[in-house]
């Protein structure tokens, strides 16, 4: 992904589900992935998991602004398939996801109109399975102290939510706190201002972190 944004909604994980409609067996597939290649190797896995299935229709979004959109029916009736699996995608507003829909033909035709439903619900379960979530940007921020200023910082840091990920001891304390882009700021004068400027300051790198539904920070 090259271009940073504040926050995007894709998936935590990869996802798994299925169902039965009209006796075909539709098993919903999805994964996060960062490029195309990525997700042209994982519709290859599914394909190759189902070599004997009657359809494994594909689709995935890869951008910030949704620049790549790749689709396919994979032999069910055009517009049946993998367009309906595409719009679930795009109606969650999600990126950088790629999601198979995996058919058993059980004996019943279920015409243009049932094909979009069904494979609009396989999409939908895949997703739900992969957890939809919130990335956000976050910068780590390396804090170093004297020891008895860590309690106060400490509290202050707890009371606003912000995340101390890991302690090191040694001369002196150092602290690695997963700060918000946009807060980093306000968290670095906050530190300066309990410490009395005595706080030693470095940024590390940007990466993103889940959010769920509430908001709430999901780190494993």
């Amino acid at each position: 992904m090259n271009v940073l944004v504040q926050e995007y909604k894709t998936l935590h994980g990869r996802g798994e589900d299925e169902i039965e409609i009209e006796k075909s067996v539709f098993i919903g597939y999805s994964a996060p992935v960062s490029s195309e290649d990525e997700a042209a190797i994982f519709v290859d896995s599914i394909r190759q998991r189902h070599k004997e299935a009657t359809h494994n229709v594909w689709a995935y979004i890869i951008g910030m602004n949704m620049e790549i959109q790749r689709y396919s029916d994979d032999g069910e009736p055009k517009g049946t398939a993998g367009i309906p699996v595409l719009e679930v995608m795009k109606k969650e507003e999600l990126r950088n996801i790629a999601v198979v829909v995996t058919r058993y033909y059980g004996g019943t035709k279920l015409g243009a109109g049932g094909l979009v439903r069904a494979y609009t619900k396989g999409a939908k379960i895949a997703l739900d399975s992969g957890r939809i979530v919130t990335k956000r940007l976050y910068r780590k921020l390396f804090i170093g102290l004297d020891y008895h200023m860590l309690g106060k910082l400490q509290n202050e840091f707890s009371n606003r939510g912000y995340i101390i990920k890991d302690i090191e001891y040694a001369e002196n304390v150092r602290l690695t706190v997963y700060a918000p882009d946009e807060q980093l700021e306000s968290i670095k004068k906050l530190a300066i201002d309990i410490t009395s400027a005595a706080a030693q300051l470095e940024e590390g790198e940007q990466f993103y972190i889940s959010h769920d539904e509430s908001g709430a920070v999901i780190l494993d």
